[in-house]
């Protein structure tokens, strides 16, 4: 559909139900707080242009810098001590909102002077994430750079460093898991110019942070062209691995991501087989994006077949990005996106799979998907 903002449905009485957190993620918040918007993230990698907020014991991250939100019904205004926020839509009241706070481990230093958050950030309310390298070899070309990419823009902003030393990442999850009681990590990475795609800075990272504290890793990167690559990755320590097709027909992904699409559906679905041979059944999983362009039938089709082999399919509505060649791309219809999302977690009552059995990720975590609550309705 050609819009520039989706059609939003009445709001259900429940304000932690899927439809309200499909409707938010597609449509955003305008945040009213004259002090800024707190613990948010504006560009970078993961999920950008968000903020994380609290929905009745529930957190997600809602876009509140996005061209949408700008747009958006929905208005999130801060009290005064700045501990809530009213969430409105039309100007009426829908839901009280909390935060996560403020981790103490963020006040923390390297020893040569590099603060612990430009190293790794808190996502969702108990999960450890960072870029192990905030570059890419296709980023900034036409040819082949992920339209919808913005990896650059945080280290444009001087908001993280290019590339994270194991050691000191290993310091600042140690400081994380001890200060703020982290539960699990996500290492993902820029791919590098060479065949192993990531996996092997993501095995040092892995194995550095495992010699200094027991927490369980997700590592996430594309396949490498050796997929014994796989099981070096498993025997650095990690538990569970990510490899994320985003889009799934070939010509959208050639459309959107036309580097990645030089390494083909079937190449993953290779590499997915082979890793759940190595990291076990549901501990394997892939971001799916609602709203590059496939249909939803393709989108269900898919998912469908990951399922069958064992890997979870974190689906997640497509935010268009400020600053990427995207980002007036018109956000996901929200029905459909929850149509889509509830397929999907029809399909993973009926196997057996469930976020709260991955060791790690973030489909553990769940934030940035209304998927982990359609789950619960399914389960």
């Amino acid at each position: 559909m050609n819009r520039s903002l989706p059609v939003l449905r009445t709001l259900p009485a429940a304000a932690s139900s899927p439809e309200l957190i499909a409707e938010l993620q597609t449509a955003g918040v305008r945040w009213i707080d004259p002090r800024g918007p707190g613990l948010s993230r504006a560009g970078g990698a993961g999920p950008s242009d968000h903020k994380a907020v609290t929905v009745a014991h529930q957190t997600v991250m809602i876009p509140i810098f996005t061209h949408a939100a700008a747009r958006s019904p929905f208005t999130a205004e801060v009290s005064a001590d700045g501990a809530t926020a009213t969430l409105r839509r039309d100007g009426a009241f829908v839901a009280e909102l909390t935060f996560p706070r403020t981790p103490r481990f963020y006040a923390g230093v390297t020893a040569d002077g590099t603060p612990y958050w430009k190293i790794a950030r808190l996502h969702g309310s108990d999960v450890l994430a960072t870029t192990v390298l905030q570059t890419c070899t296709r980023y900034g070309r036409r040819d082949t750079a992920c339209r919808f990419c913005a990896i650059g823009q945080s280290l444009a902003a001087r908001s993280t460093i290019a590339h994270k030393r194991p050691a000191d990442l290993a310091e600042v999850v140690k400081a994380a898991v001890e200060l703020d009681a982290i539960q699990h990590v996500v290492l993902t990475t820029g791919t590098p110019h060479t065949d192993d795609r990531g996996a092997a800075i993501l095995s040092e990272c892995a194995r550095a942070i495992k010699a200094a504290v027991d927490i369980p890793i997700q590592a996430q990167c594309e396949p490498p062209a050796d997929l014994e690559w796989l099981q070096r990755l498993r025997d650095a320590g990690v538990d569970s691995l990510g490899m994320h097709l985003e889009a799934v027909s070939e010509d959208v992904r050639r459309r959107v991501m036309p580097g990645k699409a030089e390494v083909p559906v079937d190449a993953y679905f290779q590499a997915f087989r082979r890793a759940v041979a190595i990291f076990g059944r549901g501990q394997v999983s892939t971001y799916i994006l609602v709203g590059l362009g496939d249909p939803p039938t393709a989108v269900v089709e898919t998912c469908r077949a990951l399922v069958a082999i064992g890997v979870y399919p974190f689906v997640v509505p497509f935010v268009p990005i400020a600053g990427t060649p995207m980002q007036d791309h018109p956000a996901p219809d929200p029905e459909e996106l929850d149509a889509v999302v509830a397929a999907v977690a029809r399909l993973l009552a009926a196997a057996g799979l469930r976020s709260g059995d991955i060791k790690a990720g973030c489909a553990r975590c769940g934030a940035c998907s209304s998927l982990r609550a359609r789950e619960s309705v399914h389960a």
